[in-house]
């Protein structure tokens, strides 16, 4: 199954917010029947009123060692690894 980026709207704000491929991967690995209603910040707003810990995630930009597409990461990469788009990754940890 292929996922592609979607643009949706939020139902509290009525700004257009990007609902990526890995976010989409995300949601359909853990079986989420619903796509998302609120942009991040949002969502965010939502859960401090509702007195929920809101986790903050560092999002790094960086660009593939394998293919040179760029590609978003959910941590800081350490200096002198390779860093892997989805795709790329996937490929290398079915070569193991």
């Amino acid at each position: 199954m292929e996922f592609q980026d979607r643009h949706l709207i939020c139902q509290d704000c009525g700004q257009d917010f990007t609902f990526t491929a890995g976010e989409q991967v995300f949601f359909f690995q853990r079986s989420f029947q619903h796509e998302p209603k609120r942009c991040k910040n949002c969502k965010a707003k939502r859960n401090q009123a509702l007195g929920l810990k809101v986790r903050t995630r560092t999002e790094t930009i960086a660009v593939c060692s394998q293919c040179g597409k760029s590609t978003t990461l959910p941590f800081k990469p350490t200096q002198g690894r390779p860093v892997f788009c989805r795709e790329c990754f996937q490929q290398v940890q079915e070569k193991r």
